[in-house]
């Protein structure tokens, strides 16, 4: 039994050294500065008597399903902010300065482009690898759509399209690296 003490002092300080130098050895590159991401996003026109114009939260997650940016917000008062179930849940309700930060007024029907500079909300450049692009559509008296997109934030460019959906039209993401 003295023979198995020791060894087990040994393995346990090779874990301790390995856990100290592993995070260093596995540190990603962060993604390219000239890296960016250009979304194009339609809000199709919808013939009802009861239109409302929709609450839209667009943001990205880690691999760790952390949100490390909150993209675009569009609600008309912070009353709805809750509507946007999965964005409150994640993100919302935790950061009030966030939330004062990046909300702007709803939108009409039409097409709209904006970018993802790649920097967290901490203004951080992110690390390559694995991502999920979110976007959450909700609209008072209509529909409720949620939308994702893996995405493999390297020095490799891409462009992803999300099928239309009942309260969205085409998404177009398009990562770009000069």
């Amino acid at each position: 039994m003295s023979s198995v003490f020791p060894q087990r002092i040994k393995k346990s300080r090779l874990v301790a050294a390995l856990a100290l130098v592993f995070p260093l050895i596995l540190h990603a590159a962060p993604i390219p500065e000239n890296a960016k991401i250009e979304v194009e996003f339609e809000l199709p026109k919808i013939d009802t008597a009861m239109y409302a114009r929709p609450y839209v939260a667009v943001w990205i997650e880690d691999a760790n399903r952390k949100s490390v940016r909150t993209v675009e917000l569009w609600v008309g008062k912070d009353e709805w902010l809750k509507d946007l179930r999965s964005w409150w849940r994640k993100v919302g309700r935790y950061d009030r300065e966030l939330v004062d930060a990046v909300t702007s007024a709803t939108r009409p029907a039409g097409e709209y482009r904006f970018v993802w500079d790649g920097l967290d909300d901490q203004g951080n450049r992110v690390e390559q690898g694995d991502y999920t692009f979110y976007a959450e559509v909700v609209r008072e008296h209509g529909g409720r759509n949620y939308l994702r997109q893996k995405l493999q934030l390297s020095d490799t460019a891409f462009v992803h399209k999300i099928a239309p959906t009942e309260e969205t039209g085409d998404v177009l993401i398009s990562y770009k690296v000069r």
